[in-house]
């Protein structure tokens, strides 16, 4: 455990300082990159932000109808979507899909020896491969975040208007009452910081991968199994230190 924590914070240093150092000669790379994780994961992203969204506001709305509260369904719906499920739902799904592409990937390289004869060249792995995937990851999940709060909020909107019978000028009166700077760029920073910690992640596991196919399948599903826990520590994390601070988040408009 604690040579993973080591390996991994040592490798996001690398990233960050090759970055920094000499921010020029990939970001080429990282367009293409940026197009295979959006190829990868906007659809998948989608279909899961309607089922949860769908799910949950219909749970929302039968709470609020005994409570008597419909009206105030809209309130309710978009806070939850934007602190906890869009956020989650994105990141989930960015995890499973993007980490594991990125792990499989570097793994086989590994196994191929294609790491070891780019270094006999001169050339830094990962400044060459990994630096431009976890600029993508990173870049990209807040993004996706942003497309599928609106997905959400579009069927948070069908389930008041069809289920509720919520007039839609209420509904959207109460979200956008509800919709605060604050919110907005914590939940962008959140998901980015899952994306590079997603990058970072399936990276790592990609690079020191077993020998053959069966160490390059268990390097997967290790790395899905710990972006899923860390997307898990992250969420709660960023959502402790913002209530912390920002109080007043606390009462619903």
């Amino acid at each position: 455990m604690v040579a993973e924590i080591g390996g991994l914070t040592q490798l996001a240093s690398q990233v960050v300082w090759s970055a920094v150092r000499r921010p020029v000669g990939y970001w080429r790379a990282v367009r293409d990159e940026m197009y295979g994780v959006l190829k990868l994961s906007w659809f998948p992203m989608i279909l899961a932000v309607l089922a949860f969204s769908l799910m949950i506001g219909l749970l929302g709305l039968n709470v609020t109808d005994l409570l008597g509260a419909n009206n105030r369904y809209g309130q309710y719906f978009f806070i939850q979507n934007t602190r906890e499920f869009t956020p989650w739902v994105n990141s989930m799904v960015v995890a499973g899909i993007v980490g594991a592409a990125i792990c499989s990937d570097l793994g086989a390289r590994k196994v191929r020896e294609e790491l070891d004869a780019l270094r006999v060249l001169g050339t830094d792995p990962v400044r060459e491969l990994v630096l431009p995937r976890i600029i993508s990851t990173t870049v990209l999940t807040p993004l996706l975040m942003l497309v599928s709060l609106a997905v959400g909020v579009v069927c948070g909107l069908f389930s008041a208007v069809t289920y509720g019978g919520v007039p839609s000028g209420e509904y959207w009166a109460t979200v956008f009452k509800n919709l605060t700077t604050i919110e907005l760029v914590v939940a962008v920073l959140k998901s980015a910081a899952i994306g590079f910690m997603i990058g970072v992640v399936g990276a790592y596991k990609g690079l020191t991968a077993g020998a053959g196919s069966i160490g390059v399948g268990r390097a997967v599903n290790q790395a899905v199994v710990i972006a899923f826990a860390l997307v898990f520590l992250i969420d709660l994390a960023f959502n402790m230190i913002t209530l912390g601070l920002f109080p007043e988040l606390q009462t619903v408009r």
